[in-house]
């Protein structure tokens, strides 16, 4: 009876496979990004300062430059978060859009790797409270191909678990008028 189950359970995915590799406006779904397993690096994760960095370090990379996947995964705990919360300057409207840390390789991959894309820290804030950490960190991150620049501020949502620090989330907004980056994150430089 289990191997009828079975069988009939994969010929129903295999019918439904075209439908399965459409997003859910019809457009086709990025390519998964296969991910290997690695140990974090311990200076990646010893302190909050590391990981915040280990993390902009992981997606950046020039044009045809494989992002680190594998070392961005490694910082984050397995339930992670990813959210961007960004409101459109010419509608006004508010688009979230939040993933699991491997849709988000998936759904940018393709298009980090062709355009080759760079984020960095330009200031952050940390409020930490025993083993629990909110980090409030801006960026600017910016596009080799058609050198357009984006800032904004990430907010990255810590722990550590005794032993190092994990990323439970980060949620993100965009610099635009009247969104502008709070003056005690912008750049130190």
């Amino acid at each position: 009876m289990q191997r009828y189950i079975v069988v009939a359970m994969l010929s129903l995915l295999s019918l439904a496979q075209p439908a399965l590799s459409q997003d859910d406006s019809g457009a086709p779904k990025k390519a998964h990004v296969k991910v290997p397993i690695i140990a974090a690096k311990p200076e990646d994760v010893s302190t909050i300062e590391a990981i915040v960095t280990a993390s902009y370090e992981a997606i950046s990379g020039g044009i045809g430059v494989p992002r680190q996947w594998a070392r961005e995964r490694t910082l984050n705990d397995v339930y992670a978060r990813f959210v961007s919360a960004e409101t459109n300057p010419k509608t006004g409207e508010t688009k979230i859009w939040s993933t699991s840390d491997q849709e988000f390789a998936d759904q940018t991959d393709q298009l980090m790797v062709k355009d080759g894309f760079t984020e960095h820290e330009l200031a952050h804030i940390i409020h930490r409270y025993g083993n629990v950490a909110s980090v409030l960190s801006s960026y600017e991150g910016k596009s080799q191909r058609t050198g357009k620049a984006d800032r904004g501020v990430n907010i990255f949502e810590l722990y550590n678990d005794g032993k190092r620090w994990w990323i439970l989330s980060i949620a993100w907004d965009s610099e635009r008028a009247g969104n502008p980056i709070p003056a005690e994150l912008q750049s130190r430089n």
